[in-house]
């Protein structure tokens, strides 16, 4: 493929100030408030009592999770083939890294949850539908061990991505409030871009 970004020595980059493009913005801030939506319907649902109430509220949970696995790997693929915007020229050579993999560990992160919540459905032998309409196929053997250590390593994740989502926002509005610079602006729906 024949991309321009590519004929300016291979790096799939704008220029520092250049925003991110209409689509990355789009699954930035659905993705985003999706995650704050699964929170507050995982924690319902957990403690919720026992009821019809209780079986909706994890089918959205579930429903939810597979939509934001859905939509991340979809965002992947998009990094993949679009330019992403540079860090201002001035970035020290920690923060880069810093940024770097902290963007890598929220990707693995947002796959890994999902998956994990799949686990658990699968091992505990519910069938399930997303949004009471796609049949998810089970990736697990029912099991009780399975679907206990599975429900750990989801909440473990859950944790790790609050964090997470906690260090990305600070560093975004350290960026905005004590650096001054763009890289909170460029990722806001309002400035406009072209792809």
């Amino acid at each position: 493929m024949n991309f321009p970004w590519a004929r300016a020595g291979g790096c799939a980059s704008r220029r520092a100030d250049a925003p991110w493009g209409a689509v990355a913005k789009c699954f930035h801030w659905l993705v985003a408030a999706l995650i704050f939506v699964q929170f507050a319907l995982g924690w319902l649902a957990a403690s919720w009592r026992l009821s019809p109430t209780k079986l909706d509220l994890f089918i959205w949970h579930k429903s939810t999770g597979m939509l934001i696995l859905a939509l991340v790997v979809l965002r992947l693929l998009w990094r993949l083939v679009t330019p992403t915007p540079a860090l201002p020229a001035d970035t020290p050579a920690w923060e880069r890294a810093a940024a770097r993999a902290s963007h890598v560990l929220l990707y693995l992160l947002m796959i890994a949850m999902p998956l994990s919540g799949w686990v658990i459905n699968a091992a505990a032998g519910v069938p399930f539908r997303i949004f009471r309409l796609i049949p998810l196929p089970a990736i697990a053997a029912p099991d009780k061990q399975t679907a206990d250590l599975a429900a750990v390593v989801h909440f473990s994740l859950f944790v790790a991505l609050a964090g997470l989502l906690v260090l990305h926002i600070g560093a975004a509005l350290r960026h905005h409030f004590v650096k001054h610079d763009d890289v909170l602006r460029r990722m806001l729906p309002a400035r406009g871009v072209s792809r």
